[in-house]
């Protein structure tokens, strides 16, 4: 390795044609994304394995930790993270959060230089002080890497110690140089291309064929959404920003009093006529927007009621459709939290996902009144429509199509790995929480299953397409079990008492909407 150090050219003047056959290894932070502080990430761990108090207690290290790292070590700042955000998590958790979590955040801010050289190159490599267990899945997966070279924390009994494992350390300055050496083997081929971003990253940079500076620059705009090499369509985790010590802070502070201001909220629309929910909603913050016409409340003695078919944003769709309305509709769910029935100001009820049975049900339903539905049968929190189950086609003519969504600034009302229970709550300590209720016309009877002599599914496809077209959102055939494989390892479906009771099932995976 060179003991002198060298100048390096600019990232932009690295040639990215022809580069099929080379090998790149980049840094990560301020070299692969635009920011230069892995804090925020550090944040997201921390809040979503220990919940509040791990991340204050975070914060609270934060300031040693740039102290060590600014005036005496990087590599001692760092481990002052990663303790803060690791020690006594369990590992499954922390991979959990690096799977479904951090991707959505990472790929917000992707260095659009270095991703032109980095894509252009046929083997990925990345070299990053940051814990390899954080960032792995979501460079192989979102990015292609092909080798990603962290820092290995250790473990015992499948919680983190917090400390780092191994002689090598943090990898920061010659250890990265070492990781790199140890990467290629003895006689290897060193990588053509090198990218970092500071002094520290030079001794593996001196390494390659050619290296490349990645200069700072704070006007510089990440990759845009519809230019990403993957797109994110199912994300998790329960803050809407990236939580920078700023915006960590204020959620540490405004937590105890959104949960007291989310109690007043749901109790105000549980206990309140729905008919003075909408006024009461805009009292206390919670801004409802209607648009469409709406139709009028089924009259005694029709033959059935109107079925309201729903985009899926949060499991209080139905709820914020009867604030519209000034009504209770009822609802049909393929699962709820028992937290979240019980405190419904509707009535909803369970799916059994046996479709003799589920018909069964809703014409009953319908024949009492008004329904709405959801036929996503879960959540999607990015601007894309899953696919609509096809039963509700079937089983009447009166279709009114809703095209839901809302604005949170804070905290989003849904999970996947966590306890539904609380996705209430979480929507209502948001500020003020914005939903848009979009009623579109009735279904004309010559495109329905009955009088059109249409099958169910193209019913459901079209109703889906009318719906992605009104919210300018992107119809996909991904479906219930696609999403909680990506994210929850599981197929998102809720087991009985029995089997949880039996061991065959942990009560914690067991999922809702």
């Amino acid at each position: 390795m060179a003991a002198k150090s060298k100048t390096f050219p600019p990232v932009e003047d690295c040639p990215s044609i022809g580069r099929e056959n080379d090998t790149v290894v980049a840094d990560m932070d301020g070299t692969l994304l635009c920011g230069r502080s892995s804090f925020p990430y550090f944040a997201l761990i921390a809040f979503e394995v220990g919940g509040v108090l791990r991340l204050l207690f975070l914060l609270l290290a934060s300031p040693f930790a740039a102290a060590l790292y600014y005036l005496i070590s990087e590599s001692a700042g760092i481990q002052v993270l990663i303790f803060a955000a690791f020690a006594g998590a369990r590992v499954a958790d922390i991979e959990s959060v690096a799977r479904a979590v951090l991707p959505k955040f990472y790929s917000g801010d992707l260095h659009p230089d270095t991703w032109r050289v980095f894509s252009s190159c046929g083997r990925r490599w990345v070299l990053t002080a940051n814990p390899r267990i954080m960032v792995e899945p979501f460079l192989k997966e979102f990015l292609g890497a092909d080798v990603v070279m962290g820092t290995e924390v250790g473990a015992v009994r499948g919680r983190a110690t917090g400390f780092v494992k191994g002689p090598a350390g943090v990898l920061v300055g010659v250890n990265k140089a070492d990781a790199l050496m140890a990467a290629v083997g003895v006689g290897g081929a060193v990588p053509e291309i090198g990218l970092g971003d500071r002094k520290t990253d030079h001794p593996f940079m001196q390494l390659c064929k050619e290296g490349y500076i990645v200069p700072p620059k704070s006007e510089v705009k990440p990759v845009p959404v519809d230019k990403l090499p993957k797109p994110i369509v199912f994300h998790d985790g329960r803050l809407v920003q990236k939580p920078t010590p700023l915006t960590a802070l204020f959620i540490v502070l405004w937590i105890p009093v959104g949960f007291l201001l989310a109690c007043v909220r749901i109790a105000a629309g549980s206990l309140l006529p729905m008919s003075l929910v909408y006024h009461a909603f805009w009292a206390l913050g919670v801004r409802v927007h209607v648009k469409g016409s709406p139709p009028p409340s089924a009259k005694s003695g029709e033959q059935t009621g109107v079925l309201f078919i729903c985009s899926h944003r949060t499991l209080l769709d139905p709820i914020f459709l009867s604030t519209a309305l000034r009504r209770p509709i009822p609802a049909v769910t393929y699962s709820l939290s028992r937290l979240s029935e019980l405190i419904s100001p509707i009535k909803t009820v369970r799916l059994s996902r046996d479709r003799a049975a589920d018909a069964g049900m809703i014409k009953k339903l319908l024949e009492d009144g008004d329904l709405v539905i959801c036929p996503e049968g879960t959540t999607c929190r990015e601007p894309f429509l899953l696919r609509f189950s096809a039963l509700f086609a079937e089983l009447t003519d009166e279709l009114v199509p809703v095209a839901m969504s809302n604005r949170m600034s804070m905290f989003h009302g849904t999970t996947a790995r966590g306890w539904k229970g609380m996705d209430p709550f979480y929507f209502f300590m948001n500020p003020s929480p914005v939903y848009e209720v979009r009623f579109l016309n009735k279904l004309p009877y010559d495109l329905t299953c009955g009088a059109g002599g249409k099958s169910s599914h193209e019913v459901a496809n079209y109703i889906q397409r009318t719906i992605a077209a009104t919210l300018s959102y992107e119809c996909t055939s991904f479906t219930r079990k696609d999403k909680y494989r990506a994210l929850a390892g599981n197929d998102g479906i809720v087991g009985d008492h029995k089997k949880v009771a039996n061991g065959n099932m942990s009560p914690f995976k067991v999922m809702g909407c």
